[in-house]
């Protein structure tokens, strides 16, 4: 008769356990970035509402009102996406992206090759390492690099350990992320846009955002049709859908404050890049000065930024970016930032991978919500047999190690390894 397994040699019989069981580093082979390049049906004409800008106040450069086209046409456009790909000793691959073109150049010519034969589970030691390697890290497109190698190893971590990254993070909270619905791009004409928000509210989100189009350049014109908008998105959905607006750094102070004294009665969940990131005090005199909450964060690039915001009052709602902020890594400690504030982080929506499994990883007091961009996340993970689409509002937690990036082939027509070294 056999002796029967003990229970720590069964656990070491699984892949998972006895990849956790391992002591070697796994060390870094290969930093790639590849282009892929395909193409895909597009509508022309619609949805193509630009919002409010901090070059607008110039007259020149400021944008003629919107009007959507009365015959919208179909055609095939041109895509093309550029992927980060890590591989480790012994074969294995870890995928993310899409990353911008920017960032891909500074991964290619800096970080690469001071990456190479790294141990990819060092997580800590390599992002404090990457971080004091170049004298501008703290922000641009240096901190967006290491954002994207960040994720990358994440993705590659889980797929060693074979389990999605939220549960390297801390195991889910909750069975399923609810997102917000992002307008950016649908037509601001009160027809329509009333008409776009009883629709969105119509497949199950209890919180929109619109992007508003008018600043100071545009006098008092503008200033009443962004207070309208309010109150005609109001009478569209009621009172039981949270509206919140965002205005891309394309205001003042002063001018925030008048829009907010006169919307407070419509109840915004808030107001969003009120004025330009590096403004903290314009930022804490609003917060001070309204009863709407104030959101930022996007281009707020790391916990110690973070910090100063917070110490001085200056924020309702943070919303870092994984994509630039640095990385799940940093994301994970400015959750851990915020909350001993009180204030809750609810990424910014420019990708949606890292963002979710960071959120699914937290209480849902410190991050309840994910941003969905409705009209970008149509055509932005184009190439990617299983992107990230909310059901009534609702992300499901993957069960794919990583992130679970897979490329879909039918879709990739062509695709090409990228040196800018």
């Amino acid at each position: 008769m056999t002796n029967p397994i003990s229970r720590r040699c069964f656990l070491a019989a699984l892949p998972a356990a006895a990849a956790f069981a391992q002591t070697k580093p796994l060390k870094i082979a290969a930093v790639e970035i590849w282009e892929m390049r395909g193409h895909r049906e597009t509508v022309r004409g619609i949805d193509q509402q630009v919002q409010v800008n901090p070059l607008d106040v110039y007259d020149e450069l400021r944008p003629a009102p919107y009007h959507d086209a009365a015959n919208p046409t179909t055609a095939s456009a041109a895509v093309s996406a550029l992927y980060l790909k890590i591989v480790a000793d012994g074969g294995l691959e870890a995928l993310y992206g899409p990353i911008d073109k920017e960032v891909a150049i500074v991964v290619d010519e800096q970080l690469r090759p001071f990456l190479i034969g790294k141990d990819a589970l060092a997580q800590e030691k390599l992002w404090d390492q990457m971080y004091r390697s170049n004298r501008h890290a703290r922000r641009g497109f240096f901190l967006m690099a290491i954002s994207a190698i960040d994720n990358t190893l994440w993705d590659l971590r889980g797929r060693y350990f074979h389990t999605p990254v939220y549960r390297l993070l801390g195991g889910p909270t909750r069975a399923s992320v609810e997102a917000y619905a992002s307008c950016l791009g649908y037509s601001l004409e009160p027809a329509k846009a009333q008409a776009r928000a009883a629709q969105v509210k119509s497949e199950g989100y209890r919180y929109q955002k619109w992007f508003l189009a008018n600043g100071p350049g545009d006098g008092p014109e503008g200033m009443r049709k962004n207070v309208d908008l309010v109150r005609l998105l109001r009478e569209a959905v009621g009172e039981d859908t949270e509206l919140m607006f965002d205005v891309y750094s394309g205001w003042d102070l002063s001018y925030a404050l008048e829009w907010a004294k006169q919307v407070e009665r419509y109840r915004p969940r808030w107001i969003e890049e009120a004025t330009q990131a590096e403004k903290i005090d314009s930022f804490a005199q609003l917060r001070k000065g309204t009863s709407i909450p104030v959101a930022s964060g996007e281009h707020i690039q790391g916990r110690w930024e973070v910090y100063d915001y917070l110490k001085e009052g200056a924020l309702s709602v943070v919303q870092c970016d994984p994509e630039w902020c640095g990385g799940t890594s940093e994301l994970l400690k400015i959750c851990t930032l915020a909350s001993v504030f009180d204030v809750p982080v609810i990424p910014h929506g420019h990708s949606l991978h890292a963002a979710l499994h960071l959120i699914a990883s937290q209480s849902p007091a410190v991050c309840p919500l994910a941003e969905y961009l409705i009209l970008k996340m149509r055509s932005y993970y184009h190439f990617e047999k299983h992107p990230p689409v909310p059901k009534n509002a609702h992300f499901e937690l993957p069960d794919a190690p990583g992130y679970g990036i897979e490329l879909d082939d039918a879709k990739v027509e062509s695709r090409q390894k990228m040196h800018w070294s």
